[in-house]
């Protein structure tokens, strides 16, 4: 009786509430305040202040892919030119392009990762193109909220994830060094880089080899908090800025909107989903990686939006990552 109350609950929250609200954040979201990108110049001033200031390879190739662009329009595309003003200013379409190279790069970033030998060869390959195209599904469709850092944070989550599942199955040490660079440069991008570390933390540590004093990748772990701390604390140290270091404070907003709740809702049906879906094993390693990463979700409820739930992005694709562990009887196509 209570196995078949949990399907009709699991039931209702996937196939009703879920899409529901998938549903609402999309029709509300596009059509919102944040259209307003589309009718900027140029990069807006608030991209160089505050926390966003601190986003250096964005906003670099915001300002110069958008010179690149226009240079290009006005002379070899005018007859084209009011077309795409129809469509957006030309900074518009240059955030586009940005978003849209990394997010091919990211979704080449987990075919490697679903073709891993300790998923490849067990998950068929329906199966790894259907969670493949789950996890490109919801990078999409929180695509309401255009910025121009969350596809760059996320293809850097995601080669950051795959270095430390290859360095988890071979142990080479240029796969950790080249993860160590991975983190550090992607902190100069989105502050998301240290989940990178949770995610680390989360496949590597065994906190039962803790209990018996084996410290064995506690020394890996300290050089990617260090990988992490250096970029962001130097263009703290760098970048002068003369209000605070966040862009508000956010924490009763988000329990006293409709909108902030459903945001969380959503996030926290979307990790479960995966979570149901995991073996043991699974299950094991996304309780961890929430664990290692409750400094960053105080952060979501303190200074983010939960509304915006791109930012539960890198949760629900390490969950659709972790879910592969499980299919170990599966036959390979």
């Amino acid at each position: 009786m209570l196995t078949k109350n949990d399907e009709k609950i699991n039931g209702f929250l996937f196939v009703a509430v879920l899409p529901f609200l998938l549903f609402a954040m999309s029709y509300y979201g596009f059509e919102s305040s944040y259209v307003r990108l589309k009718t900027m110049d140029k990069a807006p001033d608030f991209m160089f202040a505050s926390v966003y200031a601190y986003r250096v390879i964005p906003n670099y190739l915001s300002v110069h892919v958008t010179e690149a662009v226009t240079f290009f329009v006005n002379n070899y595309l005018p007859f084209l030119k009011s077309f795409l003003l129809k469509q957006g200013t030309l900074f518009y379409h240059s955030i586009f392009l940005i978003n849209s190279f990394f997010f091919v790069l990211s979704s080449i970033i987990l075919h490697m990762i679903f073709k891993l030998k300790s998923v490849g060869t067990l998950l068929s390959l329906n199966i790894r193109r259907l969670i493949h195209l789950l996890a490109i599904f919801f990078i999409v469709i929180v695509q309401y909220v255009p910025t121009n850092c969350d596809s760059i944070a996320i293809f850097f989550y995601l080669w950051g994830a795959l270095l430390t599942l290859k360095y988890l199955q071979n142990r080479n040490i240029s796969d950790f060094i080249l993860l160590c660079a991975v983190v550090c440069i992607s902190t100069l991008a989105r502050e998301t880089s240290c989940l990178n570390i949770s995610f680390f933390a989360a496949v590597c540590i065994d906190f039962k080899k803790l209990k018996n004093r084996d410290f064995t990748f506690i020394r890996e772990l300290v050089f990617l908090v260090i990988a992490f701390i250096i970029p962001y604390a130097g263009l703290r140290m760098m970048i002068h800025q003369d209000v605070s270091f966040v862009e508000g404070i956010y924490f009763l907003d988000n329990f006293s909107s409709p909108f902030n709740i459903s945001g969380l809702l959503f996030g926290m049906i979307s990790v479960y989903f995966s979570y149901i879906l995991c073996n043991n094993e699974g299950k094991i390693l996304i309780r961890k990686y929430l664990f290692f990463s409750l400094p960053y979700l105080i952060m979501i409820a303190m200074v983010g939006l939960f509304w915006e739930v791109r930012l539960f992005i890198p949760l629900i694709l390490t969950g659709f990552i972790f879910t592969s562990y499980q299919f170990k009887n599966t036959i390979t196509a």
